[in-house]
């Protein structure tokens, strides 16, 4: 996978258009991965997607899977394992979740075969899951801001966790090559509901 080279616009009905008509590369399933820095605007992404999909899609928060704020590493190898590898068989896959109140491995989640999986979060285009993908989305955004939209949500008592985990994601994603292979890029600063912004590669 690369990164289209050119910039633009794209709506979010056409996106779920190219969704629809890629070819599943995990069993029967469509798998889109959706990856960049934290506060760029995955999530919203994300939902918005899923929505214009319609019936017949998952969504997988990889918050709901970190084994707390140190968890980026290994998330992918364990989603991997516990997820995609179950629903590449066409099987329905069983993995934990973590309690962020009691910073422990908390109640099992299920996800059964659907039409299309949307997993995304920090790693969510690592490439031992994007092996398995059908589209994998880079969002981005400016760092003050990414901070911002973090404390706004996490409060100010989770800035010190934001800076350190900011500082570990972009290690990560130097190692992981993660934008250069994505192959689309996405303006994460901007809230339209119906458009995306595309940035060049």
């Amino acid at each position: 996978m690369s990164a289209a080279a050119v910039a633009g616009t794209l709506t979010y009905a056409d996106l779920a258009t190219r969704v629809k008509a890629a070819t599943p590369r995990l069993g029967s399933v469509r798998l889109v991965c959706v990856d960049g820095p934290a506060g760029s605007g995955k999530s919203t992404l994300a939902a918005r997607l899923a929505t214009r999909l319609g019936a017949g899609t998952s969504v997988l928060h990889l918050d709901d899977v970190y084994e707390g704020w140190a968890g980026l590493a290994g998330v992918a190898q364990r989603v991997a394992r516990d997820v995609l590898a179950p629903l590449a068989r066409d099987e329905p896959a069983v993995y934990r979740t973590w309690d962020w109140t009691h910073s422990r491995w908390g109640i099992q989640a299920r996800l059964t075969p659907a039409p299309v999986l949307l997993i995304e979060g920090c790693g969510a285009g690592d490439a031992v899951l994007a092996a398995y993908a059908s589209l994998l989305l880079w969002v981005e955004a400016p760092a003050p801001l990414r901070l911002s939209r973090g404390i706004d949500r996490d409060g100010a008592a989770m800035r010190d966790e934001w800076l350190r985990w900011t500082a570990l994601e972009e290690q990560h994603f130097q190692a992981e090559g993660t934008r250069s292979r994505a192959d689309l890029l996405i303006d994460g600063t901007l809230g339209d509901e119906e458009r995306l912004t595309l940035l060049p590669g």
